[in-house]
């Protein structure tokens, strides 16, 4: 059984930071790519941050320079750093994982409010 489970979410301050963590289980995380989306009331999910089996990464442009993602393969956990966070960061996150020709998954979200 494959889980996903996403913590670290929460209030914060206007220009305040926060961690994001996704533990996997029941995958074989090291072949996996991993993402975080976020979903604001009444908006699409979108992708935030996204990285490869090896490495690599990628941002949505509204993130980048505030936002890091990395990976512990020996965790099997995935992390968004978030700094300088702004009101319109408010959303739920969600964790994803993606193994080619086997599956697409989700965690079940984590509330991260931003007061301003």
């Amino acid at each position: 059984q494959v889980q996903l489970v996403e913590s670290g979410g929460g209030l914060v301050q206007y220009g305040g930071s926060l961690r994001l963590s996704c533990a996997a289980s029941g995958i074989v995380f090291s072949v996996a790519a991993m993402g975080w989306y976020r979903q604001a009331p009444g908006k699409q999910r979108e992708l935030v941050a996204a990285i490869t089996n090896g490495g690599s990464t990628n941002y949505a442009e509204f993130v980048k320079g505030r936002f890091t993602i990395s990976r512990d393969n020996r965790k099997n956990t995935v992390y968004l750093q978030m700094n300088s966070l702004k009101p319109e960061d408010t959303a739920v996150y969600y964790c994803n994982a993606v193994i080619h020709r086997v599956g697409d998954y989700w965690g079940q979200g984590t509330q991260v409010t931003v007061s301003s």
